[in-house]
């Protein structure tokens, strides 16, 4: 087969896992971090793409805004080295534009680039690679779904209708038939606010289990209801992960994500 629909042969890579939402500010890439960093924890080898190639977050979060990654040259041919950081390889279109640098690219561009970050890396052996994809659905997504084989996808959503409304259009692209991709279960985030002080209090400020009525819908499982805690922010701010704080529930709840997400696709 060849052209568009050609399959990117990653070797190595047993599992790729995309991570989706069909609206920006859903924290899909706070999830798609602390996701990654949680499966390394636990002993697997893991990799993160920043595919939002338009605004790719990933550097800052893990604090590597000032990174660069090396090349090494491999039969002739140039091949990136990925960036390592809490045991996750990453790599991230922001490591190779400036950090105020806006990219200014038609779709077709954007999909080269995001092809050209798989096919020219080198990643070893990896259990999971996680992909954070772009909100909404672009040529980014259906680029990908084209040239990689993908275990699954996680769709984010936040419990309100609105966003449970353009997460269903994300999960309409994966049951497409012409991508099919399974999509594995839904994580809700920001599920509850617990105030710093009162950590036992829960406050629905943005309804009550919108993404369980979602699985619900898709037949999926709810993988897991991330809360909605002030320090996740500020710690990715100072690219610091979840297991950075002393929150145990958020910390509980990411373990337990990355528990789900194994089980459902065992390594």
């Amino acid at each position: 087969m060849s052209g568009l629909f050609e399959k990117i042969p990653m070797k190595g890579v047993k599992h790729v896992v995309v991570i989706a939402s069909g609206k920006g500010g859903v924290g899909k890439s706070t999830i798609s971090a602390n996701l990654a960093v949680s499966l390394a924890r636990d002993g697997y080898r893991t990799a993160l793409v920043d595919a939002d190639i338009f605004g790719p977050s990933i550097p800052r979060m893990f604090g590597l805004e000032q990174a660069k990654p090396e090349v090494e040259l491999v039969k002739g041919e140039k091949m990136i080295i990925p960036v390592e950081k809490y045991g996750v390889k990453l790599l991230s279109v922001g490591f190779f534009a400036g950090a105020n640098q806006g990219l200014i690219w038609r779709g077709p561009m954007a999909a080269k680039t995001l092809t050209q970050l798989f096919e020219e890396t080198l990643w070893g052996k990896i259990d999971y690679m996680i992909v954070d994809f772009p909100p909404g659905t672009s040529d980014i997504q259906l680029t990908t779904a084209q040239k990689l084989d993908i275990s699954g996808a996680l769709i984010v959503t936040t419990p309100q209708d609105i966003s449970l409304n353009d997460a269903r259009k994300a999960a309409s692209m994966f049951n497409n038939k012409g991508i099919m991709v399974p999509i594995t279960g839904v994580i809700e985030n920001m599920s509850w606010f617990i105030p710093e002080q009162h950590p036992d209090e829960r406050y629905y400020v943005f309804g009550k289990d919108g993404g369980r009525k979602l699985a619900r819908e898709l037949h999926v499982p709810l993988l897991a209801q991330i809360p909605l805690v002030i320090d996740i922010g500020q710690s990715a701010e100072q690219g610091l992960s979840v297991f950075n704080l002393k929150h145990n529930g958020i910390i509980k709840a990411f373990e337990e994500l990355a528990r789900q997400v194994a089980n459902i696709l065992p390594a």
